[in-house]
């Protein structure tokens, strides 16, 4: 069963950065919890991978703390199966038994960071704040994206050609010679393009 963090913030509906923790250690969780908790992040707390690829994720800047011996499941396998519930939030992995290939291995996977148990409190802060912020930039980045291909939908196939021109650095008049148009039907197109792309702040 799932761990409640100790703090009454409901993480379903969060607002602020979560921590998500998985360690089958129950004292390393408790300890883990505290230890966010006492600078202000949420956290979610899991017992096995399972149990987080079942649970519900707030859509928030987030960061993924575990052990990188899962029991029953890979690390690989593991970050298989984020990817294919669409989670790709930063990992910081931790081990009782790290060694240099496996180090690599984590880094090259992705991971943003990678401790030995046991490890200092600051270490685990600094690469979860570090994480955090990773995770937020990303999001972001994908948020301004989403909304431009959102304005991008409302374009006719004429707009669209017209806005692919445009944007190459073509005047008008080389875009109408392009398309073949009149130079005024080009500017009327430019138009209709800036009044629903400047709703996205972005207009020609």
């Amino acid at each position: 069963m799932t761990e409640r963090p100790k703090s009454s913030r409901d993480t379903a509906g969060a607002k602020e950065p979560i921590v998500f923790v998985i360690d089958d250690d129950a004292s390393m969780r408790r300890a883990l919890t505290n230890l966010f908790q006492s600078v202000g992040l949420g956290v979610e707390v899991f017992g096995s991978a399972p149990e987080m690829l079942q649970s519900k994720l707030p859509d928030v800047a987030s960061c993924l703390v575990l052990d990188i011996r899962l029991p029953g499941l890979s690390r690989l396998d593991f970050q298989t199966e984020l990817a294919k519930a669409n989670i790709h939030i930063p990992i910081i992995f931790m081990t009782g038994h790290g060694d240099i290939p496996m180090t690599v291995r984590a880094m090259k996977g992705g991971a943003v960071d990678f401790l030995t148990k046991p490890f200092r409190d600051q270490d685990m802060l600094d690469a979860v704040v570090m994480a955090i912020e990773r995770d937020r930039k990303r999001r972001e980045i994908e948020k301004v994206v989403a909304d431009l291909q959102a304005l991008f939908a409302t374009l006719t196939s004429r707009e669209r050609e017209v806005l692919a021109l445009v944007a190459t650095g073509l005047m008008n008049k080389q875009v109408a010679a392009e398309l073949g148009l009149a130079e005024i039907t080009v500017k009327i197109h430019r138009g209709h393009i800036m009044r629903k792309m400047v709703r996205g702040r972005w207009a020609i």
